[in-house]
C-alpha cells in the first residue's frame, strides 16, 4: 500500500527536492553555499513579492514567531493578539513569555475576525506597538483578510502588522510590500515542500526599526544578526545545509510555476475538497475556508478514532484531527504544497469507502463526481490565470 500524507505540516516532498537533499554535504562557509543561498534569499523575495529581507532562520515555525515578538517589542510593551485558533492562541503565549503585555482578541473557533474588530480593541487600548495575525488559522481551516485588516490599521496607526503565514504563504495570494505588511513568518513544511526545520521572516523598514530599538533578550534568535549577516547572502549559525539546498530546489520550482499560478491552483484544490466532502453529506468546519486546510465535522453516529484509525491502516491516508475542545469533533485534510487534482480524487475516494465502511449513508461515487466537476469547471480559467512577474 501507498501511503500518503494529507496533513497541513510536514506536507509531501517533491522527488527533485529529495534527490538534491541526497547529495553530499558542503560546508556553510564556503562559495558554493553562499551561492545558494543567494538564490534562496532572491526567491524568497519573489514568493513574499517584497523587496524586503526574508531571513532564514534554523528552526521551525514557531521559532519565527518567537522571534518576531522577541525583536519587535521591549518589556511591558502592549501589543494585541487574534485568538482564533490554536495557532492564533500561541502569539499570546509568546508575549506573555517574554514579558509582552498581550491584549486579546477572541473570537470563536471557526470563525474569523473582523477588520472593526481589530480597529475597536485600537481605540480601547492606546499605546499599542503592533498587531499580531494569523492569516491562515491551521487548527480550524479559516481564512482572515490580512490585507483589508492591514489598510484598515495602517490608515489610522503607525504601528506594526505581524502576520503568521505558516499555513498560508505559497498558498495563499501574500503581497507583502503592496499590502503594507511588518512582518510575516512562515515554516519549511509547508507550502515550501521541504522538510520541517527552516523558518523565514519578512521584514519591512518599521520592523527594520523596532528591531534597533528592541531591549527584549535575544541572542540565537536576534534578527539584527540576521540582517547583517543577510547582507552578505550569510548566516550568523550554522544553517540547516541540506534544508536549504533543498529550499533552493523547491522555491525554483515555484518560480518556474509562477506564485499567482500556484495561488489559483490552491484554491481549485481547496474548493474541490470542500466540493466533494459537502456532496458525501458531510458538514464543513469553519469560515471563511482557508485554501491549504479543509476542516470536516466527523458525522454523527462516527467515531473519529475508528475513522481515523481505518483510513490510515487500510487506506493509507493520512489526515489531521481536532486540536483542544475541537479533538475527536473534526478532522482536517491538507491540500497544501504538493499536491495535484489526482491527490485530491484520491483523498475523496478514500473519505468514501471509509465512511461506508463505517456503515455512514450516501451515494457511492458522489464525492469524486464532486471534485471531477469542480476540475472540469475550472480547466479553462486554469489555463487562463495571469502569470506574475517577479518583484526585483
Amino acid at each position: 500500500m501507498k501511503k500518503r500524507l494529507f496533513t497541513p505540516g510536514p506536507t509531501p516532498i517533491p522527488e527533485s527536492v529529495m534527490l538534491a537533499m541526497a547529495e553530499p554535504i558542503i560546508h556553510h562557509r564556503n562559495p558554493e553555499f553562499v551561492e545558494v543561498l543567494k538564490s534562496v534569499n532572491e526567491n524568497l523575495r519573489y514568493l513574499f513579492q517584497t523587496k524586503n529581507p526574508v531571513l532564514t532562520l534554523t528552526s521551525s515555525g514557531t521559532g519565527a514567531m518567537e522571534a518576531s515578538v522577541a525583536n519587535l517589542l521591549s518589556p511591558g510593551d502592549k501589543a494585541i493578539f487574534v485568538n482564533l485558533g490554536k495557532f492564533g492562541e500561541r502569539w499570546g503565549e509568546i508575549m506573555k513569555a517574554y514579558g509582552v503585555e498581550p491584549v486579546e482578541i477572541k473570537v470563536e473557533w471557526g470563525t474569523a475576525p473582523s477588520t472593526q474588530i481589530v480597529l475597536d480593541t485600537l481605540k480601547r487600548n492606546p499605546g499599542v506597538k503592533a498587531v499580531f495575525l494569523t492569516q491562515s488559522e491551521t487548527s480550524t481551516g479559516v481564512f482572515t483578510n490580512i490585507k483589508e485588516i492591514a489598510a484598515a490599521v495602517h490608515k489610522e496607526y503607525d504601528i506594526a502588522v505581524v502576520v503568521d503565514g505558516i499555513t498560508s504563504v505559497g498558498c495563499h495570494e501574500m503581497r507583502f510590500d503592496e499590502w503594507g505588511l511588518d512582518v510575516v513568518v512562515t515554516g519549511s513544511q509547508k507550502g515550501l515542500m521541504i522538510p520541517p526545520g527552516l523558518a523565514f521572516v519578512a521584514v519591512s523598514d518599521r520592523a527594520k526599526k523596532m528591531i534597533e530599538t528592541s531591549k527584549l533578550p535575544k541572542f540565537y534568535f536576534s534578527l539584527k544578526k540576521a540582517l547583517k549577516s543577510y547582507a552578505n547572502d550569510d548566516t550568523p549559525f550554522t544553517p540547516a545545509i541540506t534544508l536549504a539546498i533543498g529550499l533552493e530546489k523547491a522555491l525554483r520550482m515555484i518560480r518556474e510555476e509562477t506564485v499567482e499560478h500556484i495561488w489559483f491552483h490552491h484554491k481549485v484544490l481547496s474548493e474541490a475538497v470542500r466540493n466533494g466532502s459537502k456532496a458525501i453529506g458531510l458538514k464543513l468546519f469553519g469560515s471563511p475556508a482557508s485554501h491549504a486546510v479543509t476542516a470536516v465535522n466527523v458525522p454523527e453516529g462516527v467515531e473519529y478514532s475508528k475513522f481515523n484509525k481505518l483510513l490510515k491502516q487500510k487506506y493509507g491516508i493520512t489526515t489531521a484531527g481536532g486540536q483542544e475542545h475541537l479533538k475527536g469533533k473534526i478532522f482536517r485534510v491538507s491540500h497544501l504544497g504538493y499536491y495535484d487534482e489526482v491527490d485530491i480524487v484520491g483523498v475523496v475516494a478514500a473519505l468514501e469507502w471509509t465512511l461506508h465502511d463505517l456503515d455512514f449513508k450516501f451515494e457511492p461515487g458522489s464525492g469524486v463526481t464532486a471534485v471531477q466537476k469542480t476540475f472540469a469547471e475550472y480547466t479553462k480559467e486554469t489555463a487562463d490565470a495571469p502569470r506574475l512577474e517577479a518583484v526585483k
